[in-house]
């Protein structure tokens, strides 16, 4: 398996671009304070939901979403976990979905305040074995 890293916030459009059958896009996206996205995931994380893009913008494109969140920034943290805190993976994974993308495996979700202890088992587990 070819690997290359692209960091999408340059230039989400070129993504698009270098797209074909053996691509995978994996993104992984953080979500802060307020339910956004950092300055950097912010460009693919607009990009992606414009609502001017066609239903089959990303047909035929395989995916991957890992989200990272940190329940520490929530003021329930007795009762809140990783789906609670990474809205922007969240959002952006159903929408790839809906713009005609194929999602390769279950989104991840991991929180900083466990110690992101959920990122090595969905690479290894989850999204290496899905490529397989």
């Amino acid at each position: 398996v070819e690997v290359t890293l692209q960091c999408a916030s340059e230039r989400p459009k070129k993504l698009l671009e270098l797209l074909d059958e053996t691509t995978v896009l994996c993104f992984v996206m953080q979500t802060i304070a307020n339910e956004n996205p950092t300055e950097e995931g912010g460009s693919v994380f607009r990009f992606f939901k414009r609502k001017t893009h066609s239903d089959d913008l990303l047909k035929g494109t395989k995916f991957a979403v890992l989200g990272l969140g940190d329940s520490n920034l929530l003021l329930d943290r007795q009762t809140t976990g990783a789906k609670d805190c990474n809205q922007v993976a969240q959002q952006l994974d159903a929408r790839l979905e809906a713009l005609g993308g194929t999602r390769v495996c279950d989104l991840g979700l991991a929180d900083e305040r466990t110690g992101l202890t959920e990122v090595e088992p969905w690479i290894q587990d989850t999204f290496w074995k899905s490529l397989a």
